[in-house]
């Protein structure tokens, strides 16, 4: 049985950092794609960054603009586990964070649909 689990979220003030963690169980997902997205208040699900492996050291990433040059997404393979490292955060980053995977090889898929499993989400609030 395949297992997301998040770690890593809390309560912080504007301007601090967060790192988030999600680690694999149930399989490895090594030239798989992993996400994550987040749903603040009110608000439907969206993307935040994506991570693949494309061999050797090279790792590749996307971001969505509100979070690209504050967040960086990771990977530690061997662990198979993902990161979240989240700095100057702000209050409208406020959200319950969920990691996905996705069973496509290669790429980096920003829609919800293309992963296939999602851990039980990880509550991150900032406050002002």
């Amino acid at each position: 049985q395949v297992q997301l689990v998040e770690s890593g979220g809390g309560l912080v003030q504007t301007g601090g950092s967060l790192r988030l963690s999600c680690a694999a169980s149930g399989r490895t997902f090594t030239t798989n794609a992993m996400g994550w997205f987040r749903q603040g208040p009110g608000n439907e699900r969206e993307f935040v960054a994506a991570i693949n492996w494309g061999g050797g050291r090279i790792f590749y990433t996307t971001y969505t603009n509100s979070v690209k040059g504050r967040f960086t997404i990771s990977r530690d393979n061997a662990k198979n586990t993902v990161y979240l490292q989240m700095n100057r955060l702000k209050p409208e980053d406020t959200a319950v964070y969920y990691c996905a995977a996705s069973l496509r090889v290669g790429g980096l898929p920003i829609q919800g649909h293309e992963y296939a499993y999602w851990g039980q989400g990880t509550q991150v609030t900032v406050s002002s």
